[in-house]
C-alpha cells in the first residue's frame, strides 16, 4: 500500500506518453501543482464518530490525509475516492495533501468537529441570485454540526446535496416557481435538526448590467438609430401601430436607458416621415439584445420601394446575458437582389412569440479605411497607437533604433521596464477592430530584447467582459514565448490555440505585452513590431 502513490503516477505518466506523438515533448516541469482543493466532511449519526472525507481538486491524481488526532496519516488514495476515520469527541484540524502527476503537492487544512450533541442554533439563509434566473443559494450554520443536507424540493431530485457546516451551495431550478427547501443539520449525534422553508425561484426578466459600450467611431462611419454613444437619427418611432401584440417601455438601469418590448410577436421601428436611410455604404447593422426567454430574433430591413420589399436575418440569443449582434449588410443584399439605398423601417420578429427583450445600441456602421487592428506595424501617419503602460512600465511608438536583420521598418513600440517595475508590468493597446481568426490563430511578434532567454507574455482580452475582483476582464488568453538572441530582432510565435480558453468566437479587442514576465524591472528597454496573424 505504501507504493500506491508511485504506481498511480507511473500509470498516468504512461498514458500521457502513449497519447503523445513521436515528435511531442511533455513539459512536466511546466505542469502546475494541484489547485482549487476542497473537502467535504460528513459524519454518521450514530454516536460512533465515524467521519468520511471526500476531497476534490484540479490536477490531482491522489490524496492522503493527516487526521489531526495523533493517529497515523492515511495511505495515498486515488482522486474521486473517499477515506473514513473514527474520531473521539472533539475538534480536530485535519490536513489534506493532494499530489499531481509530477509529484508536486498542495495541501489544505480542515476543521473537523465531532460532537455527540445534536446541532443547535441552526441558522439558514436562502437568497436568490441577482443575475441568474431560477438560481438560489443556501447557507446553513449550527453549533456542534459538521455538515448539512439540502433537499431542494424539485420533482425528480429526491437526493440531497451535502455541504460543510457554514459553507454555501447553489442550485438552479428548471422552472421558476415556489419550492419547499429542507435543510437537515447533522453532527455525530443520532438526533438531527431541520429547517423547512418555502422559496420562490425567480425568473429574472431584466438585465442587471448595461450592454457593452460601443467603440469610438467617426461620425461619417455610423448611422445610429438608438444609442447614447452616437448621434441618433431624429424622429424615430419605436412603437408604430402595426397591430402587434406587444408593448414598449423605456427601461432605465443606473441612468442607462434601453428599449423593452414585452409580449413580442413582431415589432416595427419606423423612421420619421420622409426619412429614408441609404446604408449601402455601411458594412454592418449592430444591436445588443438581452432576454430571459426568447430563443431567436429575426431582424428585417424594409425598403421604401414596395417592389424591393423587405429581407430578414435571424440570430440566436443567449438567455440572461447581452447578445451583441453584428449582421453584414451583404447578408441582406445577397437575398434576391435586395437593395438598401432607401431603408425607412426595421422590423423585429421573435421566436417563439410572447416573450420579452431589451434592446440597446442599434446602429449601422462601416469599417474605417484604416484602423488600429491586427496586423500592427505602427507606420500609419493617420492612426494613433495609444499604448498604455502599467506596473511602472512606460510605452510609446518611437523610431526603430536598430534597423537591421529581421526588422528594417521605421517605427516600433518601445517598452521601458523600469527599475522596480512590477513582475506583471507591461503595456496594452485597444483595438478598433477585432481579429478575424480565419486569417490565422498564431500571432508573430518581432521582438528586440537586451537579453536572450527572456519570457515574453502575449495577452488578448475582451475588454467588455465581466470584471474580476481586481477590475480585469475575465475573458482573455495568455501565451508565452522566449527570446532567443540578445540586442537583435527576433520573431517570436505565439500559438493562441495553446491557451485552454481560446475561442475564435470571442471578440478580443485588447493586446497586452509583458516583457520579462514574472521578474521585477531592472531598467531594461524592449522593442516590439509587426504584430500579425499567421497559420
Amino acid at each position: 500500500m505504501k507504493k500506491l502513490h508511485f504506481i498511480i503516477s507511473i500509470f498516468v505518466f504512461t498514458i500521457l506518453l502513449g497519447c503523445a506523438g513521436d515528435d511531442s515533448n511533455i513539459d512536466l516541469d511546466g505542469l502546475s501543482a494541484p489547485a482549487n482543493l476542497a473537502v467535504l466532511t460528513t459524519v454518521t449519526q450514530d454516536n460512533s464518530g465515524k467521519v468520511t472525507f471526500l476531497p476534490t481538486g484540479e490536477g490531482v491524481t491522489q490524496y492522503k490525509i493527516n487526521y489531526g488526532d495523533g493517529t497515523p496519516e492515511s495511505d495515498y488514495f486515488s482522486a474521486g475516492a473517499t477515506m473514513t476515520h473514527t474520531y473521539k469527541e472533539g475538534v480536530y484540524k485535519a490536513k489534506i495533501v493532494a499530489m499531481g502527476i509530477t509529484g508536486k503537492t498542495t495541501e489544505i487544512n480542515k476543521d473537523v468537529i465531532v460532537s455527540f450533541n445534536a446541532p443547535a442554533n441552526l441558522v439558514v439563509v436562502i437568497t436568490n441570485d441577482v443575475s441568474v434566473s431560477k438560481k438560489i443559494t443556501v447557507q446553513a450554520t449550527a453549533d456542534f454540526a459538521l455538515f448539512y443536507d439540502v433537499y431542494f424540493g424539485e420533482a425528480g431530485k429526491p437526493e440531497p446535496v451535502s455541504v460543510n457546516n457554514g459553507e454555501s451551495v447553489s442550485y438552479t431550478y428548471k422552472e421558476a416557481g415556489v419550492y419547499t427547501v429542507r435543510v437537515v443539520s447533522k453532527s455525530a449525534a443520532i438526533k438531527t435538526v431541520e429547517h423547512t422553508e418555502q422559496v420562490t425561484a425567480k425568473l429574472i426578466v431584466n438585465p442587471t448590467a448595461s450592454a457593452p459600450v460601443p467603440p469610438t467611431r467617426l461620425d461619417a462611419n455610423v448611422i445610429s438609430i438608438y444609442s447614447s454613444k452616437y448621434k441618433d437619427v431624429e424622429g424615430t418611432n419605436f412603437n408604430p401601430n402595426w397591430g402587434q401584440s406587444g408593448s414598449l417601455s423605456e427601461f432605465e438601469l443606473a441612468g442607462d436607458k434601453m428599449l423593452n418590448y414585452t409580449n413580442l410577436n413582431y415589432q416595427g421601428i419606423a423612421f420619421a416621415d420622409g426619412v429614408k436611410l441609404d446604408v449601402s455604404a455601411m458594412d454592418y447593422i449592430h444591436l445588443d439584445v438581452w432576454t430571459a426567454d426568447l430563443e431567436k430574433l429575426a431582424i428585417f430591413l424594409i425598403s421604401n420601394n414596395k417592389i424591393n420589399g423587405e429581407r430578414p436575418v435571424t440570430k440566436d440569443l443567449v438567455a440572461n446575458q447581452w447578445t451583441s449582434i453584428d449582421i453584414p449588410i451583404s447578408a441582406f443584399t445577397s437575398q434576391d437582389g435586395f437593395t438598401v439605398a432607401d431603408i425607412f423601417q426595421l422590423k423585429l420578429v421573435g421566436t417563439p412569440d410572447g416573450k420579452n427583450i431589451y434592446l440597446d445600441n442599434i446602429y449601422f456602421y462601416k469599417l474605417p479605411a484604416e484602423s488600429v487592428a491586427l496586423p500592427l506595424d505602427f507606420e500609419s501617419a493617420n492612426l494613433t497607437f495609444a499604448w498604455s503602460g502599467f506596473g511602472n512600465v512606460d510605452a510609446s511608438v518611437v523610431k526603430n533604433p536598430d534597423k537591421t536583420g529581421a526588422n528594417v521598418s521605421d517605427k516600433v513600440v518601445k517598452i521601458d521596464k523600469k527599475s522596480g517595475a512590477e513582475t506583471w508590468g507591461g503595456a496594452s493597446l485597444n483595438l478598433e477592430s477585432t481579429p478575424d481568426f480565419s486569417k490565422g490563430t498564431k500571432v508573430k511578434v518581432n521582438v528586440w530584447s537586451p537579453k536572450a532567454g527572456v519570457d515574453i507574455l502575449y495577452k488578448m482580452e475582451v475588454s467588455t467582459s465581466p470584471k474580476d475582483g481586481n477590475g480585469n476582464p475575465t475573458v482573455f488568453i495568455e501565451v508565452h514565448a522566449t527570446t532567443t538572441v540578445a540586442n537583435a530582432w527576433n520573431v517570436l510565435t505565439f500559438d493562441l490555440t495553446s491557451a485552454a480558453n481560446f475561442s475564435t468566437s470571442n471578440k478580443y479587442d485588447r493586446v497586452i505585452l509583458f516583457p520579462d514576465f514574472g521578474k521585477g524591472g531592472t531598467g531594461d528597454t524592449y522593442y516590439f513590431d509587426d504584430i500579425k496573424q499567421s497559420n
